[in-house]
């Protein structure tokens, strides 16, 4: 058993066929389109605004800004939370296709706003579908994985999202110079996915786990309307999925712990590196070179840094475990913050460090679509994502706002990036009490058993 288990993990792409391999392309694909469209907001707000508001607002810039990106991040939060629970009752392939096709057309017609406000509720309906594709896709690459590879899949998956980064990026510098419109040219190209939707409907299959969940909850809605009183999963089956959250202790307890995670590096990550091209461009400026270069550089070092950071925590999690790799992530997180804004004051080395800043503070966030879907029930797995997952970004929309405030009053950078850092000590804190669940296959039953019990039943069976 030992050298199967072995050679299973050494060549560990052999175990895996065309199904699996084509979940996860889809599943990568849309979140790679979700990090285009959220970088390609961060990249044209300032175009889109000059041409949507009248001369005399332009001063407000800054205030429209970011009320359209709270907005946006928002229905992003909310999105999350309703697609993680369509995905639950309407099955993996059906709820992506349609959030794909949703966010397509979206921003199709972001293109066409006529004033800011009709700009920023287009994007909100955006953000409602790039919110909800997650969830989708972390549930369904990690119910048709290999238990050995599971956590490579969600680290493929997470690399997505600086993918598109970088590919917004460069389809901007191309767009960019086009005139006062070409902010509308960027949104006319975010309708391109909705070509990926019709693949996904061709190519992608149902995930197995989920048709059983459904037709077990079918069955025992079944029983419920004919009068029988349910016990035990018949029971938990037939509760509205949010509510069932909620109910069970043992999953009520991995809810709390995994929220604090993942509010905890959301609002570390918005609160602090929202403010990176700012900072980079004051170091670039104090040593007499041009900002925007250094600034565009700086993004490109940190999202390439991310890529390899998300990829990387996969195999870690594989090889070591989701809980050793998790913290080591938190830990390097906390201590990279005051390193970035206090300690490096060269440009040159800035760039280096802001690679491993990405690594670490973009890559950390892999957990999310690693051991997450590990630790909840099939009938539940992908509202639980979307909840844990997207929830914490409608209390870190005023991450920004807050920190803006300390760098004002703090007189700079540093200081109010240390304090805001410090949030990723909560996720520390709260990974040890988490089950490791490397190479564990997923729970299915309405109760959580611990790995040792789960081989204890393995034994006996």
């Amino acid at each position: 058993m030992t050298e199967v288990g072995t050679d299973a993990t050494s060549r560990w792409y052999r175990s895996l066929d065309r199904t699996q391999w084509k979940a996860l392309i889809a599943s990568n694909l849309g979140w790679t389109f979700d990090g285009f469209e959220v970088f390609a907001l961060i990249l044209t707000i300032g175009a889109a605004l000059h041409q949507l508001l009248d001369t005399s607002e332009y001063r407000l810039i800054p205030v429209y800004a970011g009320a359209v990106i709270a907005i946006t991040v928002f229905g992003w939060g909310a999105g999350g939370l309703l697609g993680g629970i369509l995905a639950d009752y309407i099955g993996r392939k059906r709820s992506m296709t349609l959030t794909i096709l949703a966010y397509s057309a979206l921003t199709g017609l972001s293109a066409l706003s006529w004033n800011w406000l009709s700009f920023a509720i287009f994007r909100f309906l955006v953000g409602l579908a790039i919110g909800s594709e997650w969830a989708t896709g972390a549930s369904i690459t990690a119910e048709l994985w290999p238990d050995h590879a599971r956590g490579k899949g969600g680290a493929f998956l997470q690399s997505g999202y600086p993918i598109g980064s970088i590919l917004a990026s460069g389809v901007w510098v191309m767009i960019g110079p086009l005139g006062p419109s070409s902010w509308r040219y960027m949104y006319l190209v975010g309708v391109l996915p909705a070509l990926v939707a019709f693949w996904i409907r061709r190519n992608i299959p149902e995930s197995p786990r989920w048709e059983r969940s459904n037709k077990h909850r079918r069955a025992a809605y079944e029983l419920k309307r004919q009068g029988a009183v349910l016990q035990g999963e018949d029971a938990a089956i037939v509760r509205f999925t949010l509510v069932d959250l909620f109910a069970d202790p043992a999953v009520r307890s991995r809810l709390l712990l995994t929220f604090v995670m993942s509010l905890s590096v959301t609002i570390g990550y918005w609160g602090v590196s929202s403010f990176v091209p700012s900072y980079v461009g004051t170091v670039a400026t104090a040593a007499g070179l041009e900002a925007q270069r250094w600034v565009g550089l700086a993004g490109l070092v940190q999202n390439v840094g991310a890529l390899i950071g998300f990829i990387s925590f996969g195999f870690l999690a594989d090889a070591v475990g989701r809980k050793p790799t998790t913290i080591v992530y938190y830990l390097m997180s906390l201590v990279l913050t005051p390193i970035v804004y206090l300690w490096v004051q060269d440009i040159h080395l800035l760039l280096l460090v802001f690679a491993v800043y990405g690594f670490f503070v973009q890559g950390v966030f892999s957990w999310t679509a690693v051991w997450l879907p590990e630790l909840f029930p099939t009938r539940m797995r992908a509202t639980a994502a979307g909840f844990i997952f997207n929830t914490p970004r409608l209390i870190s929309a005023i991450a920004p706002l807050f920190a803006g405030t300390l760098i004002v009053s703090l007189g700079g950078y540093g200081k109010a990036a240390t304090i805001i850092g410090l949030f990723y000590s909560l996720g520390l804190f709260a990974v040890p009490f988490l089950p490791e669940t490397k190479g564990e296959p997923l729970p299915e039953a309405d109760t959580l058993s611990l790995p040792l019990e789960r081989e204890q039943i393995r034994q006996t069976a």
